[in-house]
């Protein structure tokens, strides 16, 4: 790759500038000849008022911005390093956000005259770029691995940029879209970080046995991302459809693909399962609250999904030392299944170490995880039994 070193003035490089808020692509400068956010690029994540504000607190006590990379491409330039730095300075330019000098609120039309040209005319270092996209895209991901790391799902739309992942990007990653507050409840992670496409991603690419790397490759010169938009929004409106109470918190970033995958064709009485789920979430032995919705997918036969409350050791102790002293004195075994047996354990008095605790009526069918439940089993018992 070659690299050829230029300098250029904020105001040159800005001429031109175009700040799109729907977060796609194409961020202008160099009257046109510069594109700052090409497709590769992640979205803008500078304007948190901090990353932003120092851009221009940097600019104004005349320190370098640092190194920034252009790629050289058959239609111009377009920023392969700089483009959050680039993008701050326009958005502060152009009176997108304000900054504090001396305890007040600064726009930049608002600046004195001097502190403009000072930002305007400070000088940015950039080299330019020229090499394959292999080349380009390589160099891409080392620069970016210093500052703010790229996400993967970052890292994947560089490598697979096209038209299918702008698409993609203008629907999963764009933060006016009205469904984003819907999708919210059901998936955990920042848009503008491209965490909501890497999750629909996921999901489609599962459904069809492949990874999102392979997904991405078959899908990358596609013009339409109707694909992944069936069937990203038939597992949302799947979940909508069988959980009908408002979302609960703990509903956000389960694995809905793969329960989808595992449950969609099973039919649910909604009301049915909404009142069992409410009736869980209420129970205080259920302490993995996040596994009650997979658990009443599956019909309710899986209690390691809920990691229900167990019996704690002072209860324990007690039933044990009541079942053992009992025991003895009827020269009976202190496990109630081996007393009632007829081989050599029946009058055999078990450690406490060689005996689990039991629910007398299982959990799954209402009993209570009390001292008033519980029963000391040998542990062979106690497991060929079956728990809950």
């Amino acid at each position: 790759m070659k690299t050829n070193l230029k300098h250029y003035t904020v105001a040159k490089a800005l001429d031109g500038f175009v700040y799109n808020e729907l977060e796609g692509k194409g961020l202008f400068g160099l009257s046109g000849a510069l594109t700052i956010q090409p497709e590769y690029q992640r979205n803008y994540i500078y304007n948190d008022g901090k990353k932003d504000v120092a851009v221009i607190d940097s600019l104004l006590k005349g320190y370098p911005l640092g190194l920034i990379y252009f790629n050289v491409t058959a239609d111009g330039l377009e920023v392969l390093d700089g483009q959050q730095r680039i993008t701050s300075v326009g958005r502060f330019v152009t009176g997108k956000f304000a900054i504090k000098v001396e305890g007040r609120e600064q726009t930049f039309s608002s600046l004195p005259p001097e502190d403009q040209g000072r930002i305007v005319d400070s000088e940015l270092l950039v080299y330019e770029c020229s090499g394959t996209e292999r080349e380009i895209k390589d160099w891409f991901q080392t620069i970016n691995i210093s500052g703010v790391p790229l996400t993967p799902q970052e890292l994947l739309n560089a490598i697979y940029s096209g038209p299918f992942v702008t698409l993609a990007k203008a629907e999963f990653s764009n933060s006016a879209n009205a469904n984003l507050q819907k999708w919210g409840s059901y998936i955990k992670g920042d848009p503008k970080r491209q965490e909501v496409l890497a999750e629909a991603l996921s999901w489609v690419a599962t459904s069809q046995q492949l990874n999102v790397d392979a997904y991405l490759a078959q899908h990358r010169l596609d013009d339409s991302i109707s694909g992944l938009k069936t069937y990203f929004t038939s597992v949302v409106d799947w979940i909508g459809s069988v959980f009908i109470r408002t979302p609960d918190k703990e509903m956000r970033g389960l694995e809905w693909g793969r329960l989808y995958e595992t449950f969609h064709s099973k039919s649910y009485n909604a009301s049915t399962v909404n009142a069992r789920v409410s009736s869980l979430l209420g129970d205080p032995a259920v302490h993995k609250r996040r596994g009650v919705y997979e658990y009443v997918l599956g019909g309710g036969t899986d209690p390691r999904l809920l990691a229900v409350r167990v019996f704690d050791e002072k209860t324990i102790a007690t039933r044990y030392a009541q079942q053992t002293v009992n025991a003895e004195a009827g020269a009976a075994s202190n496990c109630p299944v081996c007393a009632a047996g007829g081989n050599t354990n029946k009058t055999r008095i078990y450690r406490r170490s060689e005996m689990d605790a039991d629910h007398v009526t299982a959990w799954s069918k209402g009993g209570a995880t009390d001292l008033a439940n519980c029963e000391m089993l040998c542990i062979p018992h106690n497991r060929s039994k079956g728990n809950f």
